[in-house]
């Protein structure tokens, strides 16, 4: 029989979308403490995150031991499954035992060395995917989506805690995002109602995405992978008001929208 035509399995080219763990610096004790940080309050919002290793932001000169920041990340309960390299940093990247992972992405990587913007733990954790080396044949591998949404998702009824709802285009909801629901989309997002859930726009990598809220009081909130958490208070002047949320420079700009 031919394995094509197996009942049991199949191997098929594709490809699976991750997080990145970007790292910044040399310094692992300063990277752990920060890593804890920034999760002991809030530890269930990337519980069980499949994540690939971005070392790009290093110095040619810069070594890091990828395999300590592997456990780093699984002590945070974040599952690390590849690395994502510059091609000189290949062969020293391959000894950590992880496959090397290709990324894909619209903006190029910001330059070596470059100050961290917005409330992003990769300098301590997360950014949108990026571009770096070949990768093995059927490895997952960071991929970036079309910066134009092809489609609109209209969610009408409010989400309870625990439920999730993903937009391949631009996301409308028009009822309560209650604590503990979260709202993901590749483009825009819309919440016509109080947003205490999480809500992450422009996921594979759109900084041109926009979160627009009537009624701001959020768990979690995140454009192309640069987020804010309850642990960081929002301003008097935007929490529980109408805002729009956009990058600016890879920071989060929280605004008040003027409605009337």
């Amino acid at each position: 029989m031919s394995l094509k035509k197996s009942p049991f399995f199949e191997l098929r080219s594709g490809s699976v979308d991750t997080l990145l763990f970007v790292v910044k610096t040399t310094d692992l004790d300063a990277l752990a403490g920060e890593l804890t940080r920034r999760f002991e309050a809030t530890p269930e919002f990337f519980a069980g995150d499949v994540v690939a290793i971005d070392v790009r932001r290093l110095a040619e000169n810069e070594r890091v031991p990828l395999a300590d920041i592997a456990k780093l990340l699984d002590s945070v309960r974040m599952r690390p499954v590849g690395i994502v390299a510059e091609a000189a940093q290949h062969a020293w990247a391959a000894d950590a035992g992880l496959p090397l992972l290709e990324a894909r992405d619209r903006r190029a990587p910001a330059s070596k060395g470059a100050g961290d913007a917005g409330d992003n733990p990769a300098s301590a954790a997360q950014e949108a995917p990026q571009a770096a080396g070949a990768a093995p044949a059927r490895e997952p591998e960071p991929i970036a989506r079309p910066a134009v949404p092809s489609q609109t998702l209209v969610i009408d009824k409010p989400l309870r805690s625990g439920q999730q709802v993903y937009a391949k285009g631009d996301l409308v909801v028009l009822g309560l995002v209650s604590y503990g629901a979260e709202v993901i989309a590749e483009g825009n997002i819309h919440i016509y109602a109080p947003l205490r859930g999480r809500a992450l726009a422009g996921v594979h990598g759109n900084h041109d995405a926009r979160i627009f809220c009537t009624c701001l009081e959020p768990e979690l909130i995140s454009i192309a992978g640069i987020y804010r958490t309850t642990e960081n208070p929002l301003p008097a002047d935007v929490l529980g008001k109408s805002v729009q949320i956009r990058l600016e420079q890879e920071k989060l700009m929280i605004e008040p929208l003027r409605l009337t």
